[in-house]
């Protein structure tokens, strides 16, 4: 039986620990292509590069394994390698483990997403995974084994068309996996100022989470604060269709 063709990509770079620990993770199951960005990404959502070329390079390749690094976003990792280095469609495509959380309103800054959000448009079963913790020493053990359940599970069952999922776990043991809804929420004060030896003001992205459901315990940011990985489906088809009905009564 051949195996599933894999690709991966992430925002944090080629050499992220947590796209090694994915790529480890996922030739277990089945053959990889990895395109990911030749630095970190992060915060460009579905960003593409249009006012300069992209170029991409060949870091390795040996039995079920290339690896490339590329100098666009992690949305331009996916076209690139759908349109000019996969021989055919992947069955599936992950990104990440990206270090931080990319639950709640995350999702629509997060590079990780954009990248996930890309291969579901294309009609690939798409998954993000992210963990909790921002930095480069994060501890994934406790999470592989459920990233590999969840690809399985994935490969095995198929996705709606349109509908990809964004997997995020929380730091130290986890107690299991509940599937969950985006939480509502904001960041507020995203914003540091400063100012430089000459006297000048600048900004340095800060702020803080604002959850304005902190009781629902439904939501991705509550599976994360008891314990819990969160998977939330989720849909490249933005449009609200509860009130199409609602703005058509407009006077256009």
């Amino acid at each position: 039986m051949n195996k599933p063709l894999i690709l991966i990509t992430n925002d944090d770079g080629d050499a992220a620990p947590g796209i090694n620990i994915l790529t480890k993770l996922m030739l277990q199951i089945g053959d990889v292509v990895v395109m990911a960005p030749d630095g970190a990404r992060s915060g460009q959502s579905n960003a593409i590069t249009v006012t300069h070329p992209v170029r991409f390079r060949k870091l390795e390749e040996h039995e079920g394994l290339i690896r490339y690094a590329c100098t666009g976003t992690p949305t331009d990792c996916v076209k690139l390698a759908l349109n000019d280095v996969l021989a055919r469609k992947p069955d599936l495509l992950v990104s990440g483990i990206n270090h931080g959380s990319n639950a709640a309103i995350n999702i629509i800054y997060s590079g990780t997403m954009g990248a996930v959000l890309e291969g579901c448009d294309n009609g690939i079963p798409s998954i993000g995974f992210s963990i909790c913790d921002h930095s480069p020493n994060a501890d994934f053990s406790n999470f592989e084994k459920f990233i590999t359940q969840i690809t399985l599970q994935t490969l095995n069952n198929g996705l709606p068309d349109g509908t990809c999922l964004n997997v995020n776990a929380p730091v130290g043991e986890i107690k299991g996996i509940r599937v969950s809804r985006q939480c509502k929420g904001n960041w507020t004060k995203e914003f540091a100022k400063r100012t430089d030896p000459h006297g000048k003001a600048y900004y340095w992205l800060t702020g803080y989470f604002n959850n304005h459901e902190p009781q629902a315990q439904d939501t991705d940011e509550w599976a994360l604060a008891n314990g819990y990985i969160s998977v939330v489906p989720s849909k490249i088809d933005l449009t609200d269709y509860e009130q199409l009905s609602f703005v058509r009564k407009w006077n256009f």
